[in-house]
């Protein structure tokens, strides 16, 4: 071979490799391409998201205020409620004494006009009985106490008093002011003398 023929011979090859080069740089920008773009796809794919929670938090916020100012009224409609129950509560129950008071001011005009004392009494005694009915109506009871054992829960001692036998010791002698219960707790502790 001759010289010419190497030189040719190298510059093919030179040729060669210089393709194999150029073809290499070509896959290396193309993989570094494709490395970049999926980087790019990553950053889209990321700010999407953020914005989806960041829309998400949003409505979250309004739901929350919402339901925050809903349960302020509610608040506020069961406050007026309550207080409105509290102020009218005993109408009822004032509604109901009117016509025993109408019943005292018949008997009091009852003993202008007539001095017959039984009818009288017997008047007093229909106001005291609709009174009490009302009262037993209301849940509101008397405790019984007369020859019945001291009970603290129910009594109040105001005095003792020597007891005239055994049987009498502990137990109440005369009751002084009667106690009330209002369903089944004590409205008034009955005042009672207790046998010693």
């Amino acid at each position: 071979m001759t010289n010419e023929d190497n030189i040719k011979q190298e510059e093919q090859v030179d040729m060669h490799d210089a393709a194999h080069d150029e073809e290499q740089a070509q896959k290396t920008t193309d993989e570094a391409t494709d490395e970049a773009e999926e980087p790019v796809d990553e950053m889209t794919e990321l700010k999407n998201k953020i914005e989806s929670l960041e829309k998400e938090l949003e409505n979250s916020k309004k739901e929350y205020l919402f339901l925050m100012a809903e349960f302020d009224n509610f608040r506020k409609r069961t406050l007026k409620e309550k207080s409105e129950i509290i102020k009218n509560g005993a109408e009822n129950a004032m509604r109901e004494l009117l016509p025993v008071i109408d019943d005292f001011e018949r008997a009091i005009k009852a003993i202008d006009d007539n001095n017959e004392i039984d009818s009288l009494k017997e008047g007093v005694d229909l106001i005291y009985k609709k009174f009490m009915k009302y009262l037993e109506k209301n849940g509101v009871k008397p405790i019984d106490s007369n020859d019945k054992d001291f009970d603290t829960e129910l009594h109040e001692a105001v005095t003792t008093f020597p007891a005239a036998d055994e049987s009498k010791k502990g137990k109440i002698v005369d009751t002084i002011q009667k106690g009330y219960t209002l369903n089944d707790k004590v409205l008034r502790h009955a005042k009672v003398v207790v046998g010693q």
